[in-house]
């Protein structure tokens, strides 16, 4: 999921000769901002017990603090790097290149996402088979796991249906392949990636802020590289589609950036509510609210100027300020910047043993049950 949170973080119309209609209009941003929501509402659902399952490849990545000051560099660095090769090297190659690595991490993040409702819809009647994919390095007492995945019938028939969307998509590069891989890439990163407290979200949040109004306002750079990559790494949405239908052409984008960072920042929120013990979703609620209030202030910003927008200068503030102003008004702002509430333990082990799914942390700080 990382590459694609390297990638064009903003809204923007590809062709610029192209005059949409009202009605079009109106329905490919609402169609973006329906996408955007339903892989932060479902990611951070899946985020506070993702940590029950035995797979490694579904365990959580924590970011710290050192990470999060660290990721708006690194991203700087990789989005230059894609702007300098876009200008040396033919365009056609390197996308060639980039939709054979996005095509493997797209057929294993649609079928990760898929599991869930199949195991929901799988007959009962059909009998099903455990699979074990097992590399090890050295041997007897030395010998260690590198890869240790466990997987049945249900998940070989998600990934048969993940690879036909993956061809589907290295054929045609259809739009509407191209936003089955980026939801399942941003609700892979909501779920998996995991702000270790408020605070380190707060650096991430405002060092991307930093980066992403730097890289649209300062520079062509990001607009360069959003209109020159071939990938999923954004959700598109046609303009044209009420008068061409599903071959249209002229699309509105959405960086998957703009949906996993604040996303990640929301899922966050979420498992400070499970934490607080109060049967209450504020924080998450806030958040919610103040993400659609902070993308339709992009969209609206964007078409009234005729220019691309760096979202998250909306966004930033309105997921952190939003839920900070409820803190204050409640007298929970220093217990929502001391908790740390970020690890998840596998069922029957540390201290949640007795209980079948993995819990939020909730003690006020480092201490050792956390």
């Amino acid at each position: 999921v990382i590459p694609s949170l390297t990638g064009p973080h903003e809204i923007a119309d590809i062709l610029e000769t192209f005059v949409a209609t009202p009605e079009g209009t109106a329905l490919a941003y609402g169609s973006l901002v329906f996408m955007a929501l339903l892989p932060i509402f479902f990611g951070a659902l899946r985020s506070v017990s993702c940590g029950k399952s035995k797979n490694s490849s579904d365990m959580p990545e924590t970011i710290t603090g050192r990470d999060a000051a660290r990721f708006p560099i690194i991203a700087s660095c990789t989005l230059f790097g894609l702007y300098l090769f876009f200008k040396i090297f033919s365009q056609e190659y390197i996308n060639l290149l980039l939709s054979m690595y996005f095509f493997v991490l797209g057929i294993l993040a649609l079928s990760h996402t898929m599991s869930p409702f199949m195991n929901r819809i799988f007959p009962a009647s059909i009998p099903i088979k455990q699979y074990q994919l097992l590399f090890t390095q050295g041997s007897g007492e030395t010998k260690e796991e590198i890869v240790n995945y466990e997987f049945d019938t249900k998940d070989m028939i998600c990934l048969v249906i993940s690879t036909v969307v993956g061809v589907w998509y290295i054929l045609k590069k259809h739009w509407i392949a191209n936003n089955l891989f980026g939801l399942a890439f941003a609700l892979n990163g909501v779920e998996l990636l995991h702000l270790n407290n408020i605070s380190t979200g707060c650096i991430l949040l405002g060092g991307l802020f930093v980066y992403d109004v730097f890289w649209v306002f300062g520079t062509n750079v990001m607009v360069t590289v959003a209109k020159s990559f071939e990938a999923p790494i954004k959700l598109v949405f046609p303009q044209d589609l009420l008068e061409k239908g599903l071959g249209a052409s002229q699309f509105a984008m959405l960086g998957l950036g703009d949906i996993v960072i604040p996303g990640i920042f929301i899922a966050l929120l979420l498992r400070f509510d499970v934490s607080l013990k109060k049967n209450t979703r504020t924080y998450f609620h806030t958040s919610f609210l103040a993400y659609i209030f902070g993308l339709g202030l992009t969209i609206w910003v964007m078409h009234t100027f005729k220019h691309a927008q760096p979202a998250l200068l909306y966004l930033v503030p309105a997921c952190i300020g939003f839920p900070v102003v409820v803190a204050l008004l409640k007298g929970e702002l220093t217990e929502m910047f001391s908790i740390v509430c970020y690890v998840n333990e596998p069922a029957g082990s540390g201290p949640w043993a007795a209980n079948p799914y993995p819990q939020p942390c909730g003690c006020g700080g480092v201490t050792a049950a956390c």
